[in-house]
Order: C-alpha cells, then structure tokens, then sequence
C-alpha cells in the first residue's frame, strides 16, 4: 500500500464527511459515496482485518503492528469524517431536504445514476452469470426500498439488531442505514437518543453496529475476492435498484406523526413531473432539477477524470 501524505489523509476525512452525510438521509447510501470516491474496497477490507489475530498482536508486537494491520490511519480518517458530518452536516443536509427536496433528490438521482454507471464499467467482460447478478441487485433494492415501516418493539435485543444491520446497510452501496432503521421502525427512535444523549440506547445500539460492521465487511471482502466481478454487478444493481427511492417527485400516500408532533410521509409513490403538479398543486421545478441531476452527473466525470490523472 502507498504511504500516504497528510494532505490524503484530509481528503479521506472529506470522503468520510460525505459517507456520513449521505447515511442520514433515508434513501442515499454512505456505500454509494464509498464506491464514488474509490474507497469501497480498501474500506471493506480494512474493516475486515479488525479479528482476533489481529488483537493479539497488541499483546505480542504492541500497538503500532496492530495499527498498521487494520490500517488504523484510513479507518481513522475516514470514521473522523463521518462522525462530523453525522454531528454537523447531517442537520443541514435535512434542513435542504425539508426546504427544497426536488433539487436535493435530483442531485443525488444523477450522482447515483452516473455512481451505478461508473461501477458497471469496471466489469470487462460481462456474461449472463453478471448480467443476473445486476438484475437481481436491482430486483432487491427495489422490494427493500418500497417496504413500508414498522412499528417494533424497543427491546435492547431489538436496538442491538438495528444497530448491526442500519450499519451493514452504510456499506452496501444504494440502500442507507437510516432507511433501514426507518424499516425497523427506529429512525426517530434513534435520534431521539442522540438528541437526548441516551448512553445506554446509544451503547447498546453502537456494540450492534461494531459487531455488525465487522461481520458484514468479512463477507463482503470474501465475496470481493472470491466472486469479484459478480459481487461489483450485484453493487451496481442495488445502486440502480436505489433510483426508485431517490426519485424526486412522489405523491404521499399515507403519513405519521414523528416525535416533534410534525406530519412526514410514510408511504409514496413515484409519479411523473405533470402528475406531480397536478395532484399537489406545485411547480414541478422540472428545469432545475435536469440541473442539479446533471450537476450530480457532473461530479462523477469529473472524479474519473481526476482519477485517471492522477494514475498517469
């Protein structure tokens, strides 16, 4: 592995920052933003290098071997980085979220639009066995994306399990975590710890997602290299199965009450820009957001661009 300067390790705590930016928002993956900005596979495999072999060393060769196993400064960097978006970013990405969701869901439709198309490519040789793959990662994306939420139980066992699987879903590009504790029926149960500072919750739930991370980072990294190019189509599949939940114009279909009193949506469909305007009486702003998708769409060239400059 190249020894990094400190500007990389800046850059990897901005990828972190939009990791975790785009993990609170129900609908957008901090995988997607992984895969992006070229730091999946190095975070999957980093994460699955956290074993008892490796804790062990502590002990036999102290803490810098252990540290230099886990690739301790990447992991470092880029949790860093989440961490802060998550305590910073996040409520400004659900303030433009509240005030101008169009804008918000069409930037994130073309990112994940040109992400799903950008991973596609790196398959070269593609045959029915990928083809599959894509089609059934889009195929179950898009049946998770439309289930309706729940309401469950607030056992600690049940915060556990929504810790281990919200965190499996932060690195399985195009379905988020909060989605899935939106599908666990947790979503506000959570930040209401947050903003309460519940530590037993948060601790119960924080030890789910440890565990569940490093469980699922295994798999993934065994599938990587096992079934590489597979596994990369059935990403790309969930990537464009995604697409469903990030359209930007729904129609509201049912609704709850959070925990602030206020009315959200609970179930939507998507519907065409007429439609939109027709059934709530809004400007469908369809000029704007072919903007900001393109915008989105944009970012991505722009990257692979960068990418293959800096490889020269």
């Amino acid at each position: 592995m190249n020894k990094r300067k400190p500007k990389d390790y800046v850059l990897l705590m901005l990828k972190g920052m939009g990791m975790g930016g785009a993990d609170v928002v129900p609908g957008v993956s901090g995988g997607t933003i992984a895969f992006i900005t070229e730091i999946y596979e190095e975070l999957v495999n980093s994460l699955k290098s956290i074993k008892p072999s490796a804790v062990k060393k502590i002990f036999s060769e102290g803490l810098i071997s252990f540290w230099n196993i886990i690739n301790g400064n990447f992991l470092m960097a880029v949790f860093a980085g989440i961490l802060i978006s998550v305590f910073s970013l996040a409520h400004l990405l659900e303030t433009w979220l509240e005030e101008e969701p169009i804008f918000v869901w069409s930037f994130f439709f073309g990112l994940i639009l040109a992400s799903a198309f950008y991973v596609a490519r790196k398959i070269k040789d593609w045959n029915w066995r990928k083809i599959l793959a894509l089609v059934l990662g889009i195929f179950a994306a898009y049946m998770i994306t439309n289930l309706t939420p729940a309401q469950t139980t607030e056992a600690y066992w049940f915060v556990f399990l929504s810790g281990a699987l919200a965190i499996c879903a932060m690195i399985l590009p195009g379905i988020s975590g909060a989605f899935i504790l939106l599908l666990l029926g947790k979503y506000q149960f959570i930040l209401g710890a947050i903003s309460d500072l519940n530590l037993v919750i948060l601790g119960i739930f924080a030890v789910g997602a440890f565990i569940g991370l490093i469980s699922f980072s295994n798999l993934l990294s065994w599938l990587l290299r096992k079934f590489h190019d597979i596994t990369i189509a059935t990403l790309a599949g969930f990537m464009v199965g995604s697409l469903f939940k990030v359209w930007p114009w729904k129609e509201t279909v049912s609704t709850f009450v959070d925990r602030h009193g206020e009315t959200q949506p609970l179930v939507q469909n998507n519907v065409l820009p007429s439609y939109f305007e027709t059934v709530t009486g809004d400007d469908s702003q369809l000029l704007f957001a072919i903007l900001f998708a393109l915008a989105g769409i944009l970012i991505i060239l722009s990257m692979e661009v960068l990418t293959k400059t800096k490889k020269l």
